[in-house]
């Protein structure tokens, strides 16, 4: 296991999704075929240049118990919060809001040349900090390192460390997050250590790859929009396939290995925790 290479497990198409006030998006966890990937409870898409497909954007609305990251690609998006943040995120900048024990936050676009285009992932909280108070991590392009090869590949780091030793901006001790934005140039292969027993995952945004194991089983094979759960292994080979630059996300973290009950907005441990954080909103208690 120490030493192995991870391969392939299983691949997942996302599905049309609508949130917010009516924003079209793909969702690729938190549908009913990948229902999450602990720690990870979601992970939503969003691309369009069509401005009736976003232009509601997310009106005020309610979370706890876990952590949201916003990183967008094009494209801007202001929130504000019932605690009196406010902020924009703007194209390769990146956001992770930690809702703790609840926050009321919006995130309406704020377009110039009418496309959005980004993701947003849910991580879950460990039962232990679920009722943390609220923060965020929030940087902005130029923050954000980025790793840059002669051959012209880019990886964007925000969580976690290259293996040629670049560290992201995000810090969590929680699950120990790997969240890295690569481009990956044609015919190259990218190559990243990661800890046998993490959760991984590959969601190609553009192109086409090959997740290289010893075997080289055909359905190593991943296509544009399609997520690839990694099987366990210390390190995971990533090759372009396609004839161009392919760009995916490599995202990993540290299973919670703990009870997930979601209702809507609220991911707690219980029946009872949830209808705990229904009163509590109701009553105005976040």
């Amino acid at each position: 296991m120490e030493n192995s290479t991870r391969q392939l497990q299983q691949i997942y198409q996302g599905l049309p999704a609508s949130d917010g006030d009516g924003v079209k998006l793909t969702r690729i966890i938190g549908q009913p075929k990948l229902k999450n990937l602990d720690p990870f409870l979601m992970l939503d898409a969003f691309g369009t240049d069509q401005p009736m497909d976003y232009i509601g954007g997310f009106p005020p609305h309610p979370h706890r118990g876990f952590e949201t990251v916003t990183y967008l690609l094009a494209g801007k998006m202001r929130h504000r919060d019932n605690q009196g943040n406010e902020g924009v995120i703007e194209p390769g900048g990146v956001q992770w809001m930690t809702a703790g024990s609840g926050i009321v936050h919006s995130e309406m676009p704020e377009q110039e040349e009418g496309l959005l285009m980004g993701f947003q992932l849910w991580v879950n909280l460990p039962a232990s900090a679920k009722m943390t108070p609220p923060a965020y991590q929030e940087y902005t392009p130029d923050q954000v390192p980025q790793e840059l090869w002669p051959s012209g590949t880019k990886i964007k780091v925000i969580a976690g460390r290259t293996d040629q030793g670049t560290s992201g901006i995000i810090q969590n001790d929680m699950v120990h997050p790997t969240y890295l934005d690569v481009e990956l140039q044609a015919g190259e292969v990218f190559t990243q250590t990661l800890k046998p027993f993490e959760t991984a995952f590959v969601y190609l945004h553009q192109g086409q790859l090959a997740i290289e194991d010893t075997e080289q089983q055909p359905e190593s094979q991943l296509e544009s929009k399609q997520l690839g759960l990694l099987g366990p292994g210390q390190k995971v080979r990533i090759k372009n396939t396609d004839q161009q630059a392919s760009r995916f996300l490599l995202i990993a973290g540290t299973p919670l290995n703990e009870p997930i009950v979601q209702r809507g907005p609220f991911v707690m441990n219980s029946e009872a925790e949830i209808r705990q954080a229904f009163e509590d909103y109701h009553n105005n208690r976040f």
